[in-house]
């Protein structure tokens, strides 16, 4: 079951921030890509507004802007658009869209329930704060297996 993400809807809750930007994005990006990849989950994670022509994927996370409408629209109709909207679980806190969402055949998942199933990240809220440490290690290892690059 692929999971459907609200970023901007996350952004606010995961980061606390009124008006995030693009430093948020990439920590929101992060912190799920890095959950998802200690799991067989895919998700796609969906922001509001401009961003790249295609979607760009790390590991099991594929992210999507949505130019010229809203995350809302989109998640609602990739889900509307599915094969079996049965599988398709959104995770947002936005009760309309989970109305939505519902009203189109799919289920729907708490943020905190969502990050509770896929375990703790190091820094809560995102990337690492200035001054601490970063395993270079560790992600260089990650990027290098070919099962974490994107396909093109």
């Amino acid at each position: 079951m692929p999971y459907l993400l609200d970023g901007n809807n996350l952004i606010g809750l995961v980061r606390r921030s009124s008006r995030p930007g693009e430093e948020d994005r990439r920590a929101l990006v992060a912190e799920i890509a890095d959950r998802l990849r200690r799991s067989r989950a895919r998700a796609v994670l969906y922001f509001d507004g401009p961003g790249n022509d295609r979607p760009a994927a790390l590991g099991s996370l594929e992210v999507r802007a949505a130019p010229g409408s809203s995350a809302d629209e989109a998640i609602v109709r990739d889900v509307t658009r599915a094969a079996d909207p049965a599988s398709m679980i959104v995770v947002t806190a936005d009760r309309e869209l989970q109305r939505r969402v519902r009203d189109a055949g799919g289920k729907t998942c708490p943020p905190k329930e969502f990050f509770d199933r896929f375990g703790s990240h190091a820094a809560p809220g995102g990337s690492p704060k200035s001054g601490e440490s970063v395993d270079v290690e560790e992600w260089t290892r990650y990027f290098e297996d070919e099962r974490n690059r994107s396909r093109e």
